[in-house]
């Protein structure tokens, strides 16, 4: 059988920093991951500072921009086109009066293929996302790069066993997740680093396909109040729902992972997931729309 190898990274770092900054330091990351062969690269959710939904502050508003204008979209533009590489880039969207958390897909020729606007707007202490933007109205999509077929969920998205599976559905290899996620504010006993993976390696194993979830690090206190934490544990699982590689909740890193997809592809087929579906008996999952 022959073989047909991709080769991604995930970016995990702290994000504390100025506009300029961050996105320099990002850019770092991502110089080093391709010069170490990544061909698809992927950096957490909302890179361009630090994560601002903590709180509910009009000023915050600011900080979007259309998509073409974005210092986060030019400056990953630019790094593609230079590296031959793909990077799937979250930013804050202005789009008229309408605010989004988006992630625009960016090819090895720095062109940009389209943007996918987060579905699952969350709404809790340190996370209250519902304030800044409009749930998203692209639907799920996909992304054709490398000769492969890529899906893309932000963050919140990642709790979905529909979002996963509409993504495979639609033809998607692999599966990746840019994510700002940390500590629970209302209650300091409460970590979720832990379900957080499961519920992706679920995804792993359920539709028989490489996970690449980046998430960022460190202790954010921009607002003023209490710090915030985000706990990293970024991972690769390949499409058994092994983890092929981590970083831990304090690391700035780049995780790498080849993977074959004839190989996936075989054992997607062999597991029969996809051939017993009886989707005739799922009109519950949409009775609440």
């Amino acid at each position: 059988m022959s073989t047909r190898t991709i080769t991604v990274a995930a970016l995990q770092l702290p994000l504390q920093g100025s506009e300029s900054e961050n996105i320099e330091a990002v850019s770092g990351l991502v110089e080093k991951a391709a010069s170490d062969g990544a061909q698809i690269i992927l950096p957490p959710e909302l890179f361009s500072g630090p994560y601002f939904c903590k709180t509910q502050e009009e000023a915050h508003f600011a900080l979007a921009r259309p998509t073409l204008e974005h210092p986060s979209v030019q400056a990953m533009a630019k790094l593609a086109k230079k590296l031959k590489v793909a990077i799937p880039t979250s930013f804050f969207e202005r789009d008229g009066s309408h605010f989004y958390n988006t992630m625009a897909m960016i090819d090895a020729d720095g062109e940009i293929l389209g943007t996918y606007r987060k579905s699952h707007i969350p709404d809790g202490p340190g996370y209250q996302e519902k304030y800044y933007f409009r749930p998203g109205n692209t639907g799920f999509k996909v992304w054709d790069v490398f000769g492969t077929r890529i899906g893309i969920g932000i963050c919140w998205d990642q709790w979905y066993p529909e979002c996963a599976r509409a993504m495979a559905l639609m033809g998607a290899e692999l599966l990746f997740y840019p994510t700002a996620i940390g500590a629970e504010p209302q209650d300091a006993t409460l970590d979720t680093r832990h379900m957080w993976r499961r519920a992706m390696v679920g995804h792993a194993v359920s539709n028989c396909m490489p996970v690449v979830a980046a998430n960022r690090v460190g202790a954010e206190s921009d607002h003023g109040g209490t710090a915030q934490k985000f706990y990293g544990t970024s991972f690769i699982a390949n499409e058994w729902g092994d983890v092929v590689c981590d970083l831990d909740d304090r690391e700035t890193g780049i995780l790498l992972a080849s993977f074959d997809l004839n190989q996936a592809r075989l054992h997607r087929a062999s597991m029969g997931f996809f051939r017993d579906r009886r989707p005739q008996l799922y009109g519950r999952l949409i009775e609440d729309s």
